[in-house]
């Protein structure tokens, strides 16, 4: 996932999901699907890009459920190319 466009579909592409779930079913669902969205879903998203931009190994993706450890990647992640 080198394109940062690629990177960003990926990641807003579930929002309007979750807007339509919080809308139409139960709020314990919306939780449910929430937390599935922030923690395991948006680490692999953003551990697949720092794999495919060579900046970590794919056995220490699970690094990234550490809180605050994503913020060493922020440039690389979001910003460059």
């Amino acid at each position: 996932m080198k394109n940062i466009i690629v990177y960003y579909i990926a990641i807003i592409l579930s929002l309007p999901l979750l807007l339509l779930v919080s809308r139409t079913v139960h709020p314990n669902w919306f939780v449910f699907l929430l937390l599935i969205y922030a923690i395991p879903y948006r680490t692999l998203i953003d551990g697949s890009r720092l794999v495919s931009k060579q900046l970590m190994q794919w056995n220490e993706i699970w690094k990234l459920l550490i809180p605050g450890r994503v913020r060493v990647y922020r440039k690389d992640l979001y910003f460059k190319k």
